[in-house]
């Protein structure tokens, strides 16, 4: 092999391992490009019309729960809680949007005191049920109503994932129950670290 024939072969390798970029080691699952960006109007618990634009500039943690919710929603808002307080500064740059499945008892004021137990950064959002309907297909999130019992009350049936998005609104991970606050918490770390976060 000739010499300059090196030199080319050299130069070419080191303009590829230039142009690769080592995929970032997620410890959630990685949905870039599986789900569609982060675009809804519902209410905030202030009961002011928000939208998804509302909150660019934060990464936003999208939930679907319930205030009635006797397990999964209060265990994962706690976890959430964990996660924002491990994050330290960083997490004034975050914001968990609890959107309700249950919008007949979940009014923003029952949201807002429900919410604020888990504190400042967590937003409970509620809307019509045609609105809710539409964002939760929007991010293939299932729910459905049990049967009422003697006093009136009744569980919702929901899907328990997590659902993160960039502070540009892009989705970018998702994370399930047998997700640990300590992978949350890594991954949120390296995505409000990135270049342009």
């Amino acid at each position: 092999m000739s010499r300059r024939l090196l030199i080319v072969l050299a130069t070419f390798s080191l303009l590829l391992s230039a142009c690769s970029h080592a995929p970032r080691p997620w410890l959630l699952t990685d949905v870039r490009g599986h789900l569609p960006d982060l675009r809804f109007h519902l209410i905030n618990d202030l009961g002011q019309p928000v939208t998804g634009a509302s909150y660019r500039g934060k990464a936003v943690l999208l939930y679907f729960g319930y205030t009635h919710c006797p397990d999964v929603c209060p265990t994962t808002l706690a976890h959430l809680t964990v996660v924002l307080q491990n994050l330290g500064p960083l997490a004034q740059r975050v914001r968990v949007l609890f959107v309700s499945v249950d919008p007949k008892r979940d009014t923003p004021a029952l949201l807002r005191a429900y919410t604020s137990a888990f504190g400042p950064h967590i937003i409970g959002l509620t809307g019509t049920p045609d609105a809710i309907a539409r964002v939760a297909k929007r991010y293939r999130v299932a729910y459905s109503y049990g049967k009422p019992d003697a006093t009136g009350n009744y569980v919702v049936n929901h899907s328990a994932a997590i659902f993160i998005f960039d502070p540009q609104g892009r989705a970018r991970l998702l994370a399930t129950e047998h997700d640990s606050v300590a992978q949350l918490t890594h991954d949120l770390h390296l995505l409000l670290t990135e270049p342009n976060a």
